[in-house]
This record gives structure tokens, C-alpha cells and sequence, in this order.
């Protein structure tokens, strides 16, 4: 008798450790850094509103996230500042192809101290240092990469670029006056303190900045991040993505 309700006790406590395992639900998210913002915010207040509900959140360049999440790092979405990363993710199998959609758009900026007498690409090779993100794994780098290359100064500035890890280190440089000027978003751009926008790449010279998303194979099997998914996609979202300068299509 003492075994059987040692037993049944036993049981009853690890039925009682997976139920409050399942109720602190956790949803790992892989996200673009100049996203940052609007995921915070989303993640936070869809937290708010669902107790038990844990966001561990990773920031960065597109292409170091996605080599994470391919080397096996945890993730349940990911979101993508170019179709390249999301489609390399997709053929190795790694995404619910399904699940992928748009979640928003961007614009490429060059942004500087307000004094610095640049107005246009041609006036780039004036400067001395140039931020961008590192084209290997950085959307904005590879954006801004295509731009310089179109306007046929690359090779102007090959000696002049620095690079960054993300988006946002670019923008650091930029307001710690580091460099003379940088390649960002505007979304990013919007947020600055101290650097300006000098102004806005032509949209010719580089592919529409697009921000893919979609449920990894493992995102797809948890029922917190298909419903963190869906408010992605709601009105809710809608609006913080306005707020912070994002388009909506």
C-alpha cells in the first residue's frame, strides 16, 4: 500500500510539474536587429495578455541568425530583412513553408552629421569612413553593397568601408561620429539622436527592402508561437509597425 501511493503520488506531482511546464510556455524568436523595436513591443504587450507566456529573442544580421538556427539554435520564427536568408532556411528544410509571408518593408538611408555636405551618392567618395553591415550576413550591407555598385563608385570606396555586424552597430557609428556616414534603414534612421539622414538611396539601385517571416519546423509544433504568429499579422501589429515608420502592404 505504501508503494502504491508513494507511486501514486509520484505521479500525480510530475503531472502537476508538466502542467505548469506547459502553462510557462516559451517562444524563441529570431528576428532582424533594425526589427527590434516593434518586437519588443509586440512580444511584450502579447505577454501581458498571456500569462505564462515566455519571449526569448534573439537580434541580429539575417545571416548569422540563420546559420544559428541551421547549426540547431532554438528558434520558432524567424524574420528575415531579405528573402535570401528565409529562402536559404527554406531549402534546408528547416522553415514551414506554408507559414511564410511578408511582414513588412524598408528603405535604404545614408545618414551622417548634419554639418557633413553630402547630399547624394556621387558625393560619397568626399568622406573617409563609411559604415555598412557586413554584405555576408547583413541585409542593409548587401542592399547597400548593390547601391554603391550600381552607381559605380565601389571601387571608389573599397578602402573606406567599415563594416558591422548589424544594422544597428552601423547606426552607433554613425552617432558616436566614428565614421562619416552610414548605410541604414530609415526606420533606424528615425530613431537616431544624433546622426542624420543625408539622404535616401535611390530605390533603382538595390531590391526592395523586404522582411519576410515564417514558423520554423519546431515553431510550428508550438501552439504559443503559431498564436504569437497570427498577432503578427493582426491589426496590432499593424499599428506598431506604423509607429516606428514600417509599411504595411
Amino acid at each position: 500500500m505504501r508503494k502504491v501511493g508513494a507511486k501514486l503520488i509520484l505521479t500525480l506531482l510530475c503531472l502537476v510539474l508538466l502542467r505548469a511546464s506547459a502553462l510557462a510556455g516559451e517562444v524563441c524568436l529570431s528576428v532582424a536587429a533594425s526589427l527590434k523595436d516593434v518586437i519588443n513591443e509586440l512580444s511584450d504587450s502579447f505577454a501581458r495578455q498571456n500569462v505564462g507566456i515566455k519571449f526569448l529573442k534573439n537580434y541580429g544580421g539575417s545571416g548569422a541568425l540563420a546559420r544559428q538556427i541551421e547549426n540547431g539554435a532554438p528558434a520558432d520564427i524567424f524574420i528575415s530583412a531579405n528573402l535570401e536568408w528565409m529562402d536559404y532556411l527554406q531549402n534546408k528544410r528547416l522553415m514551414d513553408s506554408a507559414s511564410i509571408g511578408i511582414f513588412t518593408y524598408n528603405t535604404l538611408v545614408f545618414v551622417g552629421a548634419a554639418d557633413k555636405k553630402v547630399g547624394s551618392m556621387r558625393d560619397l567618395p568626399k568622406l573617409e569612413k563609411i559604415a555598412i553591415g557586413s554584405p555576408k550576413s547583413v541585409p542593409a550591407g548587401q542592399y547597400a553593397l548593390e547601391a554603391l555598385k550600381k552607381a559605380g563608385i565601389d571601387k571608389q570606396l573599397e578602402k573606406k568601408l567599415v563594416m558591422a555586424k548589424d544594422v544597428r552597430e552601423c547606426l552607433m557609428y554613425a552617432e558616436r561620429a566614428e565614421v562619416d556616414g552610414a548605410f541604414v534603414y530609415k526606420t533606424d534612421a528615425i530613431q537616431a539622436k544624433q546622426a542624420k539622414i543625408l539622404f535616401v538611396v535611390p530605390e533603382d539601385l538595390y531590391p526592395q527592402v523586404t522582411y519576410p517571416m515564417g514558423l520554423t519546423l519546431t515553431g510550428a509544433q508550438n501552439k504559443d508561437a503559431e498564436a504569437f504568429y497570427k498577432h503578427l499579422q493582426g491589426e496590432d501589429a499593424r499599428a506598431v509597425l506604423e509607429k516606428y515608420g514600417f509599411p504595411r502592404k
